[in-house]
């Protein structure tokens, strides 16, 4: 089965955070509002009304399309593609097709094929029991952004990455939220294999909504296809979904092909002249652009920060933003900001993952930088750092007044230090005995027991030096 070459391409769609709908003045707020709350004639597809085209989510495009150095275009269009489906008012949706916004680009290694902009669908509910089925309108007409690559992925590590990367890009523009786990942004793989160069069978999995299931569907699907041929069997066009329980696809549909939808361009909007639209130029679109993930990871690198660790940092919007700060309350002192990048990335980030709360909200980096600084002054052990990071996050508050309060200020005078570590010594004598054989792990418990003698306050090196002078 390993003879098999996988080929992979994928395809995002994004909901775009707009203030209204695609077509309509409709609030753009599919979650929370009360069910159906935010429709009106034009997203309900009545008779006799018209779309208007949102300027917002055209220009949302646009920058992403800057980003990845795709070709903007000058003409577009809109089309309409057919299907019938309950969650489908029209009976067709307003997407695009020959005609999109941008052509080519690349993302993370992977070459794009097209960006273009369309609405969302209403969002079904179906109650087995009842033999009923709800629709909720509330989502259909939100702008949403297709993003199509070309198919030169070959593994689903790639598939991950790739992904990530553009979740962090849309949150970095303000284009979207992304949520997987809210819909808001939403992953099909279109996977073959094959023994050449050629494509196999495409086969496509719907609706991914975590990383972690784009990776495992995408290996499953490889592994099952695979096997597939491995024993002689034939392989069906077909759209498949993920069963994250079973860890396995199954079928859902034959897939359809584009013949399929009957496109043709819709006659109620107009042709779009993106050089007619000063504000949508590609010289003001440019000026807007902020700096890009991949801009940021190598601004943190070159201040000293390893590749991995830049990347930890650059991963979330509010933990660069949070960077940022430190980094001009610091004066770029590369040490502070190796120190502050440890303890952001394992103890801050750890923390808001535990406790699920967002991330940075509460935490003040003035406070931060000050913690940070006592630990370099030695005010602070690592333990204790730990302790008041702790009370920060949970609390807020000053660094040095948590310490004080708390007894965490770390103790290096030796005359206050002597008295601990001749009681640990006495007390201590076979470990004593232990460390002059020549066993150096001894001397380490002794520190410890040094550190446990003064609650943790004592000078971990000092209390060392004063152990070696003391033992002779």
């Amino acid at each position: 089965m390993s003879d098999y070459r996988p080929t992979i391409g994928l395809e995002i769609h994004a909901e775009l955070a707009t203030r209204t709908k695609m077509f309509c003045d409709c609030m753009n707020a599919p979650e929370g509002a009360a069910v159906n709350a935010n429709t009106c004639p034009v997203c309900m597809a009545h008779p006799g009304t018209l779309p208007t085209i949102n300027k917002e989510a055209v220009r949302h495009v646009l920058r992403v399309g800057t980003a990845i150095k795709g070709k903007l275009a000058d003409f577009a269009e809109f089309d309409r593609k057919s299907y019938f489906y309950p969650d489908i008012p029209k009976g067709y949706q307003i997407s695009q097709y020959e005609h999109p916004l941008i052509a080519g680009g690349e993302l993370a290694g992977v070459s794009i094929t097209r960006i273009h902009l369309e609405e969302d669908t209403a969002r079904s509910s179906h109650d087995g029991g009842q033999g009923v089925s709800l629709v909720d309108f509330n989502r259909a007409g939100v702008p949403l952004m297709e993003l199509v690559t070309e198919p030169v992925i070959h593994d689903a590590e790639t598939a991950g990455k790739f992904a990530r990367e553009l979740q962090l890009l849309l949150r970095t523009l303000g284009a979207s939220h992304a949520n997987l786990e809210k819909g808001e942004m939403r992953v099909e793989a279109n996977i073959s294999v094959s023994k050449d160069e050629n494509f196999g069978t495409k086969v496509e999995v719907k609706n991914l909504n975590s990383f972690r299931s784009v990776e495992r569907a995408i290996a499953y699907e490889i592994s099952r296809q695979s096997k597939v041929l491995e024993e002689g069997g034939v392989l069906t066009q077909e759209t498949r979904g993920w069963d994250e329980g079973g860890q396995k696809t199954f079928s859902q549909r034959a897939k359809e092909g584009s013949a399929d939808y009957r496109y043709f361009p819709e006659p109620d909007l107009p042709k779009l002249l993106l050089s007619e639209v000063p504000d949508l130029s590609p010289e003001v679109i440019a000026s807007s652009m902020p700096e890009l993930p991949w801009e940021r990871r190598a601004r943190y690198t070159a201040l000293g920060l390893k590749d991995a660790d830049a990347a930890q940092l650059s991963a979330s919007v509010a933990r660069a933003v949070f960077f940022d700060k430190v980094i001009t309350i610091s004066n770029s002192s590369e040490s502070l900001l190796l120190l502050a990048a440890n303890y952001l990335i394992s103890d801050v980030a750890g923390w808001y993952s535990k406790t699920g709360k967002e991330e940075f909200l509460g935490l003040d980096e003035e406070a931060f930088v000050e913690l940070m600084q006592m630990i370099e002054q030695k005010d602070l052990s690592s333990r204790g750092a730990k302790d008041v990071l702790l009370v920060m996050l949970e609390k807020g508050g000053s660094p040095r007044e948590i310490a004080e309060q708390e007894n965490l200020l770390q103790v290096s005078d030796e005359a206050a230090l002597g008295d601990a570590v001749r009681t640990v010594v006495k007390e201590n004598s076979a470990v004593v005995a232990e460390y002059k054989a020549g066993k150096e792990a001894s001397l380490q418990y002794l520190v410890g027991q040094g550190m446990k003698a003064t609650k943790g306050a004592g000078n971990p090196a000092l209390i060392k030096e004063l152990l070696v002078k003391e033992i002779g």
